[in-house]
This record gives structure tokens, C-alpha cells and sequence, in this order.
């Protein structure tokens, strides 16, 4: 049978990473595409690149549905932070009810290296758990939502590292906070941990090559790490690089001559 090909295909891109910057750009280079980079706009002031794009939430898994079929979204592209599980979830159940393709494009999960010291927990408040009773030096760089964790471990000295200030601040008597975008160097790294006397790296498992120094240099200095291991995601099919992502996008515009 023959095999027609929709001239353009409408892909919504949820966004706020560097993944989903590059797919978007990539496929406004591609007249077979349309894409719209839609950000959550928590982040005070996002890195955009030159597309068309989308900044606030949709209200819900009911808007999402109902933007989709507004728009005539021919796909659905996950591209969103690894711990963004809220949206993520929204995506699947608006994707099943309108019967939108959906794929998740995300970044390869960090593995431990020989001589890395790792603890790895299911989630951030079991991690804040594990710091124990006695005073450590923390530092935090697990982005600015749920730093309110830690506040049933206050006894601990926080240096907190984050894009946007934690609103509201956290009820923590010992805190720095520092306001600071990837990505690092290792030597810059190694500074900052070595002159905080860092005791403990609390992080999440986002994968991506803009934060990794911090886990090199705990390596190099023999800082123990509390790792936050990436949520359980749904059966939907994921890709971890862009040219994988393009095919899957490129059998989806084909479709078979009935």
C-alpha cells in the first residue's frame, strides 16, 4: 500500500529543560512540524529559545484535554524535568483521554563512578531523615519546591543552591542560600564545597551533563551523597537522545493507506 504523509505535524512540547529547548528548535527548522514550547512558569526567568511558545500552567489534567483539542495537537512531548511528576502525570491521563500520542524525552539518570560514596532514598523527605542528629554541613541543590523537608532536621547548616529563592523560605536557623543557573565547573565546584566544608551533598537524580561537576567533585573531596532517585514513570514510550525522539516522531507522520 502506499504511504501518505500529513504535510505538518502540530507537537506540543512541554518544556523547562535544555531537551526540550533543543527539540523545539530543531523542529522549527523543519517545515513538516509545528511546535509549541509550553513552560510551567515557575522559574522567574526561563531560558527561552527563538520559538513559539507557551508560559503558565493549562489548569489541571481538564485543561491540558482541553488544549490539546483546541489546538489540534497531533503529539504529545514530554520534556519536562525527570521529578516534574505533577505534569508528567497530567500528560499521560490527557494523552489516554484524547487519544494523543504521547513520548517522554529526558536525560540519561547519573550512575554511581568508583569511589563515589552514594546513598541513594525514594524521595526527599527520607533523605532529610538520614541526616541524623548530629550538626552536619548540607548542601542542598535540589532545586527550591521542597526545601521545606528539611525543616524537621533544623539542627543541620544548610547551604542551599537555587535558580529562584524557596517561597515561602524555609523555617531553617542555619541557612545560606545561593542563587546561581548551571552550568558549573568541577574547579568552581570544588571551591564552593571545599570553602562551606561541606559534609553532605543532598541532590536529585536529573541526569545531564550542567550540574554534574557537583557529584565530581564530592568524588574528588569524599563528600558523601544523598542521591534522590528519579520517580516511577509510566509505560510510555522514552527516549534518551533527540535523534531517537526525531524517528519516533517521523513514524508517526507516516501512516498506511487504508
Amino acid at each position: 500500500m502506499e504511504r501518505t504523509v500529513k504535510a505538518m505535524q502540530r507537537v506540543l512540547i512541554l518544556g523547562g529543560t535544555t531537551q526540550a529547548n533543543a527539540l523545539a528548535v530543531r523542529l522549527e527548522s523543519d517545515p513538516q512540524y509545528d511546535p509549541i514550547l509550553s513552560l510551567a512558569g515557575r522559574t522567574q526567568a526561563p531560558v527561552l529559545p527563538n520559538v513559539r511558545h507557551r508560559i503558565g500552567g493549562f489548569g489541571g489534567v481538564d485543561g491540558l484535554i482541553d488544549y490539546l483539542r483546541r489546538h489540534a495537537v497531533d503529539v504529545l512531548i514530554d520534556a519536562t524535568h525527570p521529578f516534574a511528576e505533577q505534569i508528567s502525570a497530567h500528560a499521560v491521563a490527557a494523552a489516554r483521554e484524547t487519544g494523543v500520542p504521547l513520548a517522554v524525552l529526558t536525560r540519561p539518570a547519573w550512575a554511581p563512578q568508583p569511589g563515589d560514596r552514594w546513598r541513594e532514598f525514594p524521595d526527599v523527605a527520607s533523605a532529610a531523615r538520614a541526616l541524623g542528629a548530629e550538626p552536619r554541613r548540607v548542601f542542598l541543590t535540589i532545586g527550591r519546591q521542597q526545601i521545606g523537608a528539611f525543616e524537621a532536621a533544623p539542627q543541620h547548616d544548610y547551604l542551599i543552591r537555587a535558580i529562584d529563592p524557596p517561597a515561602p523560605p524555609p523555617n531553617l536557623p542555619h541557612q545560606k542560600l545561593l542563587l546561581a543557573r548551571g552550568p558549573f565547573t568541577f574547579e568552581d565546584e570544588v571551591k564552593l564545597m571545599r570553602g562551606a566544608r561541606v559534609e553532605i551533598l543532598v541532590t536529585k537524580n536529573s541526569g545531564g551533563a550542567a550540574t554534574l561537576a557537583k557529584l565530581d567533585a564530592a568524588r574528588t573531596l569524599g563528600i558523601e551523597v544523598f542521591m534522590i532517585n528519579r520517580p516511577q514513570s509510566a509505560d510510555v514510550p522514552t527516549f534518551e537522545t533527540l535523534d531517537a525522539l526525531l524517528e519516533f516522531l517521523e513514524t508517526l507522520r507516516h501512516r498506511k493507506a487504508p
